[in-house]
């Protein structure tokens, strides 16, 4: 499989597409006057302490106060490790000044989401000061080399780290590297620690004491692996960059890395640009003739499988089963692509076949295998739907880029001119009740529902001239949505 990142770098914002095959799999999009608050470390105050939630809400120094809850917050060991965890009036209060991590950026109305287990990233590896256990990435599934690592890891954690301990958690990345490069990462990350308590000691809260790198490094050290051919950047000073940071912490990457000079736009190879713009849209066409309806709650999002205009070649369950197959491959792009997170319920079509269902189920698997971020399919409901859950630490797309939208106030539709025409009538009456207009009444409106009023509602009008006895004139304002309107006393 050829793989490639694409990193297109503007003053205003950074921009890394995921290429597999010539197909873009993931965006990344980080605004430089809005960057990502996911692994920032912060000496946080706590300003209010909720017992009914078990959690707290804590003062960063951002826009709005962060949320802590019981299960993310490290305690000290009791004296019998039987006994339940404490409450949180016992282990936090009001004013008190403690560490913690973003685990989850704003959202919407909600703050981030914070946990006191910290956990600092490196290429191979993560030191967590918190805690104990030495694990290995479940991706390298080789047990010799999970057990080389795990050996190599702890032996190096008790050689360096002595003094500090800690757990550590051995990354995918890390699969085949010689015992030098988990050295120096070891020894980067331990480094990085004495200075994050150095800072945690001078500073007061509330403030920023270690700040995730940006996004163009992030996906050096996260994402260059061995299937990634090659880097390409079409900022030259970027790419400067990258080549000094891939040489002090990623070595052997360097020669991955590419400027681009071309004239064409980056971001125009391979079409990027263009599924951009699909990856906002609600529908998604499949090659076949189906398609996909993707809708983003705040609470979960679904995904409706059609087939639209595939009609097959054989029968009907043969036609179904095709979409929903090749439904599996445009639905797993489709998360990654948009960021989509948190509990997911696809609706496939309905199968008669038990071998069918379980052969889509399968090649649903088998896709959410190569996704970044941890999935888990939980069951298939009793009315045949799908569901699961895609770990969601950022924004995804759509929120990143848009907003609601002013006109329908983000519903997705707006009231049609017949049902503001009926939602005036019953303005102009309570008008005429309430107040005595010696002239009658100016509506001022959108042109398509003056319209209306003048052409198919007209008789309408003339009987409630006749009822509140008093002329109705119209004025189109060319600036109104068709949902708004003003009724004017003359």
């Amino acid at each position: 499989m050829s793989e490639e990142l694409l990193i297109n770098v503007t003053p205003m914002e950074c921009r890394v597409a995921l290429v597999e095959n010539g197909i873009v799999q993931e965006l990344f999009v980080e605004r430089t006057a809005k960057r990502g608050l996911v692994g920032n470390i912060y000496k946080g105050k706590v300003v209010r302490v909720l017992p009914g939630m078990q959690a707290a809400f804590v003062e960063m120094g951002l826009s709005r106060t962060a949320f802590l809850h019981i299960s993310d917050i490290v305690w000290p060991k009791r004296s019998q490790e039987s006994q339940d965890p404490p409450g949180i009036l016992e282990v936090l209060h009001e004013g008190q000044a403690l560490t913690v991590q973003v685990m989850k950026d704003m959202m919407g109305s909600k703050g981030a989401r914070l946990t006191t287990d910290l956990s600092i990233p490196s290429r191979y590896l993560v030191y967590m000061p918190y805690g104990e256990h030495i694990g290995v990435s479940q991706r390298i599934e080789g047990e010799g080399e999970r057990d080389r690592l795990k050996t190599l890891t702890r032996r190096l954690r008790d050689e360096i780290a002595s003094s500090l301990m800690g757990g550590v958690i051995v990354r995918t990345a890390a699969e085949g590297v010689s015992e030098e490069e988990l050295r120096h990462d070891m020894q980067f990350l331990i480094k990085l620690w004495q200075h994050i308590s150095d800072r945690k000691m001078r500073e007061s809260a509330p403030s920023l004491i270690y700040e995730e790198l940006p996004l163009y490094q992030r996906v050096i050290r996260d994402l260059v692996t061995p299937e990634i051919n090659r880097v390409l950047i079409d900022s030259r000073e970027t790419h400067t960059r990258v080549l000094e940071f891939a040489a002090e912490f990623v070595p052997g990457v360097e020669d991955k890395v590419e400027h681009y000079p071309g004239e064409r736009p980056l971001f125009d190879l391979n079409n990027i640009e263009e599924d951009l713009q699909k990856a906002l849209m609600r529908k998604v066409a499949l090659k076949s003739g189906g398609y996909l309806i993707i809708d983003q709650t705040e609470a979960m999002t679904t995904v409706d499988v059609n087939t639209g205009s595939f009609v097959g070649t054989r029968t009907l369950e043969d036609t179904v089963f095709k979409t929903n197959l090749e439904a599996t491959h445009a639905i797993c792009r489709q998360l990654r692509l948009r960021n989509l997170g948190g509990i997911i319920i696809i609706d496939f079509i309905d199968m008669q076949e038990a071998e069918h269902r379980l052969q889509v189920l399968k090649s649903l698997e088998k896709m959410l295998s190569r996704d970044h971020a941890r999935t888990k399919i939980t069951q298939v409901s009793e009315l045949g739907l799908v569901e699961m859950t895609r770990k969601r630490t950022r924004e995804s797309l759509e929120h990143l880029l848009c907003e609601a939208c002013p006109t329908c106030q983000g519903r997705g539709s707006v009231k049609t001119a017949e049902t503001v025409c009926y939602e005036i009538f019953r303005e102009i009456l309570r008008e005429a009740r309430a107040y005595d207009a010696a002239n009658g009444y100016m509506v001022v409106g959108n042109q398509k529902v003056v319209d209306r009023l003048l052409s198919e509602e007209s008789p309408a009008v003339a009987d409630l001239e006749l009822f509140i006895g008093k002329p109705i004139r119209f004025q189109v304002e060319s600036l109104y949505t068709q949902e708004q309107y003003d009724i004017v006393l003359l």
